[in-house]
């Protein structure tokens, strides 16, 4: 009988494969199996040995074609075999990556397991364009929110306390809800204009941006006709973009707000 393997939880971070950690690069060349997630960029699936067996679990809203319970029976089966198993999520496990549902299942049969962080897409995408999630004067703290609950259910958030304006706002997921979310946050005080951005495929080639104001991001976000993953970034942060946004040596778009750009 083979001895149970330890599973590895792995973050691919935001895209980039340089922003990957040098533990998860090492894991992938030791791995005989990768269970990998839809948003896991194919550079670093790329990064993959020749040889080691990929297991593609990808979920897309409201399509989920292999359920989370099975993803998790996967990967106690995989372990029972003696595979050393590396469950590859893009992002960081334990933010919005169901890394802890899974972990729990480990718990239960027995499979030992280990967490490898990566970088969170608020953390990239906010660096790629130059909007700090916090700012002495501007930002005292962060809130991660995900745009999307659990079976698609309704959006049950404190809104009020979301409106704190010393608190930037990240949100993961929301370009289905983002209109509703918007506007519940102006109908429980928060400032109309205040600065707004959504960034798409955030620190890879393919990455695009707006920088808009609460009132019309969702509108903004729908135009832009954006493909793949996007992140929502609410707060006074996001005016430092036209600052920030800019590498040395290049000359400064004359950006407005509501204004798509390519980046």
């Amino acid at each position: 009988m083979s001895e149970t393997t330890t599973v590895f939880l792995v973050g691919a971070g935001p895209g980039d494969p340089e922003l990957l950690t040098v533990k998860a690069h090492r894991l992938l060349q030791e791995a005989d199996v990768v269970v990998y997630d839809r948003l896991v960029a194919a550079e670093i699936l790329d990064l993959i040995p020749v040889g080691t067996s990929r297991i593609s679990v990808g979920k897309q809203p409201r399509n989920h074609p292999i359920p989370q319970h099975e993803i998790n029976q996967l990967l106690v089966r995989l372990a029972k075999a003696g595979r050393k198993v590396v469950r590859l999520k893009g992002g960081d496990p334990f933010v919005f990556g169901r890394g802890s549902e899974e972990a729990l299942e480990l718990v239960a049969a027995g499979v030992p397991f280990e967490v490898v962080p990566g970088i969170t897409s608020a953390s990239a995408c906010a660096a790629a364009v130059g909007m700090p999630l916090t700012h002495r004067g501007m930002a005292t703290g962060v809130r991660y929110l995900t745009g999307h609950c659990r079976e698609d259910s309704d959006l049950n958030f404190d809104w009020r306390g979301l409106t704190d304006p010393a608190t930037t706002l990240v949100i993961y997921m929301g370009m289905a809800n983002v209109a509703q979310i918007t506007a519940r946050l102006i109908e429980h005080g928060a400032d109309p204009k205040l600065p707004a951005a959504a960034i798409n495929n955030g620190s890879t080639a393919r990455q695009r941006h707006i920088v808009s104001t609460l009132d019309s991001l969702a509108a903004d976000a729908k135009a832009a006709v954006f493909t793949g993953p996007v992140l929502f970034i609410i707060g006074q942060v996001v005016s430092l973009h036209a600052l920030l946004g800019v590498a040395p040596g290049q000359a400064q778009d004359n950006e407005q707000p509501n204004a798509a750009v390519g980046s």
